[in-house]
């Protein structure tokens, strides 16, 4: 039913995943902090906070709404936590993206997911609302990244072992009622070659034989420092994107999520994707500076030069978790609006 929704709403707006956590549920303005309830009181507290942050969506207008991954500690290694074949306890240090150093788990033997990781938390999500719901899994390339492996020893034989996991529960997510599935790759900005030579094909293995939309969110990062420090290496243009996107656009994935506001990549670089749709980050998410709807609007203008209007899906550059719900909420009403300005521009012609 809401793939019709999907294709009627012209630029329907979302978010790229996470926003900010109730305060009694982890500490604000926090990336990946720990949880402060536990047992039963933790999952009833990630219910009521994927509750809130629905309502926080549907309150700014947002058209495709998420769980704000309010049921996660962090975008990756949650995932990787319910897998077999990994070990928390025996951690190592790894360089994360050639950026920063990180204390992760190792794999010790095959990996395999032994039940569902997310699937509850989507049916939940799926029973509070009609809207198209959108559910976000990393990408194989950048679980692999965020691991030491110490059993297979090539990051492409994981990565197609975690490409396969990904399928299962993508296929679970799917009958559970969601109706655009998202992969988080951000080391698809990274490591070109790898991506190129086999990531894309993972990522494809991933999506074999779903039915709902896909998506893929290639972004520069959360606000956190070790990210903006590399940022002020990438000179005054971004073209990471130029490395990806022509396989990527011969990919079988629907939907490419990007960064586009108050970041440096030159919008051209767009028309290497034509004929996909596109989720346009029009909300910078390494600031505190709530955007206005008309620097929505301009952003989404630019980008209408190289995506068709009814591919074109309004969204933040990345997700908002370090925020304050104060600027998120702010962010996403700026979202909505912008949208909503253009939308008329659209329809009035």
């Amino acid at each position: 039913m809401n793939k019709h929704l999907l294709q009627k709403v012209l630029l329907p707006t979302s978010t790229a995943g996470s926003l900010p956590k109730p305060s009694w549920l982890a500490q604000p303005e926090t990336l990946w902090s720990p949880w402060k309830l536990q047992g039963e009181e933790l999952a009833d507290g990630k219910q009521d906070a994927l509750r809130l942050s629905l309502q926080q969506q549907q309150l700014a207008g947002i058209d495709i709404v998420s769980d704000g991954e309010q049921t996660r500690q962090h975008f990756v290694t949650t995932f990787i936590e319910h897998l077999s074949g990994v070990d928390f306890n025996q951690r190592k240090t790894v360089r994360i993206r050639n950026r920063y150093d990180a204390s992760v788990p190792t794999v010790v033997g095959p990996v395999s997911r032994p039940k569902p990781v997310f699937v509850e938390d989507a049916k939940f999500l799926r029973a509070q609302t009609s809207q198209p719901i959108k559910w976000a899994l990393p990408g194989p390339m950048t679980m692999i990244d965020t691991l030491y492996d110490d059993h297979y020893k090539s990051r492409e034989q994981l990565a197609w072992e975690f490409a396969k996991i990904l399928n299962q529960e993508a296929k679970d997510l799917e009958a559970a009622g969601v109706d655009i599935i998202q992969f988080d790759e951000p080391a698809f900005n990274v490591f070109f070659d790898e991506v190129n030579e086999w990531g894309i094909k993972c990522l494809e293995r991933a999506i074999e034989g779903l039915k709902c939309e896909t998506a893929v969110h290639i972004c520069y990062g959360y606000g956190i420092k070790a990210n903006t420090d590399w940022k002020k290496t990438l000179g005054s243009e971004w073209r990471q994107y130029e490395a990806v996107f022509p396989k990527l656009q011969q990919s079988n994935i629907d939907i490419i999520s990007l960064e586009c506001h108050n970041s440096r990549v030159p919008l051209e670089l767009l028309e290497l994707i034509r004929g996909k749709k596109v989720m346009v980050g029009a909300i910078d998410v390494a600031t505190d500076t709530i955007e206005t709807a008309e620097q929505v609007a301009a952003t989404l203008r630019k980008a209408l030069q190289y995506v068709d209007a009814d591919k074109l899906y309004p969204c933040t550059n990345c997700g908002m978790a370090p925020l304050s719900r104060d600027v998120a909420t702010g962010k996403l009403n700026a979202l909505a609006a912008g949208a909503e300005i253009v939308r008329n521009e659209l329809l009035a012609r």
